[in-house]
């Protein structure tokens, strides 16, 4: 029983680390309300690791319709081709491999007065995904004005086509909240 409680213990530690942890940085002396529009700079989405498991086009197709919309709905519009853009956008997707150990202490037994047996301590390793989406707004020159993450436990299954848009459009719109970026936050 006690061995069933600690391992309960130990994947609610993980499923709180499944919440979003979203970050932001930008050029305090740049001035975010003349910005109008904005258009992708090539290549749009880049994967860490280049891996095939983790590229896909129809991930990148759900990336660029979700920051899209996201960018449309905090007041910029995508640039006509040819035409010069207030900012360029660039999406990565970054996969880390991770590890945790986990220690729990099977404490030893106490009978009338005797210690029945002494206690010991399992530790596990525990090998996991950190998922990580950063969008980087660039000014004319190429230089980043604006950065906002967000990271999280992957899944091991990711769910339909429908789950996976759902989820890249809140991660996006949880990145997008911070933007654009208020004094002194």
């Amino acid at each position: 029983m006690l061995r069933r409680l600690c391992l309960l213990a130990i994947l609610l530690g993980l499923a709180a680390c499944q919440s979003i942890q979203v970050d932001s940085d930008y050029d305090p002396h740049r001035d975010f309300a003349a910005l109008q529009s904005w258009a992708w700079q090539e290549p749009a989405v880049q994967y860490r690791p280049d891996d095939p498991r983790v590229r896909s086009d129809l991930t990148e197709q759900r990336l660029r319709e979700a920051i899209a919309q996201q960018l449309e709905q905090h007041g910029l519009r995508q640039a006509a081709p040819g035409t010069p853009a207030d900012i360029r956008v660039q999406a990565f997707l970054i996969v880390d491999n991770r590890q945790q150990q986990v220690s729990t202490y099977y404490g030893g037994g106490y009978w009338g007065g005797m210690w029945g047996y002494p206690g010991y301590t399992e530790v596990r390793t525990l090998d996991y995904q950190v998922g990580t989406l950063q969008l980087d707004f660039l000014d004319h020159d190429g230089r980043l004005i604006w950065r906002g993450s967000a990271a999280q436990m992957l899944r091991r299954n990711p769910g339909s086509p429908q789950e996976r848009a759902i989820a890249i459009n809140k991660t996006v719109a949880k990145i997008l909240a911070r933007y654009p970026p208020q004094r002194g936050h």
